[in-house]
C-alpha cells in the first residue's frame, strides 16, 4: 500500500457501501417484491453484498430475470419505484462519516460524491443524511457520459471543487471505483467494509490502501490533514 504524503486537495466518495449504508432498504425492496410472487426471502446478507451491482442485478438475483429477458426492465422498474417509496428511511450515514466531513471543511479541504447511482434517487438521499456542510459537489450518471468505472465522474468532481486528481482522494467499496479512481489519477482507498460479494478481494483491486471499517477510514483520513 502507498502513502499520502500531502494533505490532500478534495476527498472524493463513493456513495452506496462507502459513505452510506443503503443496504437495509435494498434489502426491503427485494424481500418485498418476492413476498408479493409467492416467494421465500432470500438471506439478507446476500442481497447485502449485491448492492453495489445496481437494481438490474437486485432483480435478477430476487427473481432470477436476467437482463436479457422480455420482463428485465418493467421488474427493475417496479424495483425502483419501490425503492424511491421508502428512499431515506432506514439507510444511515456510516459510522464516523458526519465527523469526517465536519473535519475536512474545518481543515478547508473540500468533499464531494461520484456515485452510478441516479441523481434522482442520489439527490434525496444525500438531503435526508443531513451532512453538515454539505458536500460541494454531487456527480451522477445524469452528469457524465461514461459512468465508472470510466474516470469521467471522479475528474469532474475534481474539476468541480477545484482540485487536482492527482491530489485528491478516491474511496469506494467495488472494484469498479478503484479503476476509475487510479484511471483518474486519484490516490484510491478501498472501502471493504462496503458491499462485498463473495469470492471478491478488496486487496487485490489496486487500490493505494485499503480501510476496513468506517472508522479505520476515517482516522486514515484525518491523518491526512
Amino acid at each position: 500500500m502507498k502513502s499520502f504524503t500531502c494533505q490532500p486537495e478534495a476527498v472524493i466518495f463513493d456513495l452506496d457501501g462507502t459513505l452510506i449504508d443503503t443496504a437495509d432498504e435494498f434489502i426491503r425492496v427485494v424481500q418485498l417484491m418476492r413476498s408479493q410472487r409467492g416467494l421465500p426471502p432470500l438471506p439478507n446478507e446476500q442481497v447485502r453484498k449485491s448492492v453495489s451491482n445496481g437494481s438490474g442485478a437486485l432483480v435478477t438475483l430476487a427473481l432470477g430475470s436476467e437482463p436479457e429477458t422480455a420482463d428485465h426492465e418493467q421488474l427493475r422498474l417496479e424495483f425502483l419505484e419501490h425503492y424511491e417509496r421508502i428512499l431515506g428511511t432506514s439507510a444511515l450515514p456510516y459510522q464516523g462519516m458526519h465527523e469526517l466531513v465536519q473535519q475536512l471543511h474545518d481543515a478547508g479541504i473540500p468533499w464531494g460524491v461520484a456515485t452510478n447511482k441516479f441523481r434522482r434517487y442520489a439527490e434525496p438521499l444525500m438531503a435526508a443524511m443531513n451532512f453538515q456542510p454539505p458536500t460541494n459537489s454531487l456527480v451522477t450518471p445524469c452528469d457524465v457520459t461514461h459512468a465508472k468505472p470510466h474516470p469521467e465522474s471522479i475528474l469532474l468532481s475534481c474539476h468541480n471543487v477545484g482540485a487536482r486528481p492527482e491530489h485528491s482522494l478516491y474511496i469506494g467499496d467495488h472494484k469498479r471505483d478503484i479503476e476509475a479512481g487510479n484511471a483518474a489519477g486519484c490516490f484510491t482507498i478501498a472501502a471493504s467494509y462496503g458491499y462485498i460479494e463473495d469470492g471478491d478481494d478488496p486487496a487485490q483491486w489496486e487500490a493505494d490502501a485499503l480501510a476496513s471499517s468506517s472508522e479505520e477510514l476515517a482516522g486514515m483520513i484525518m491523518r491526512m490533514i
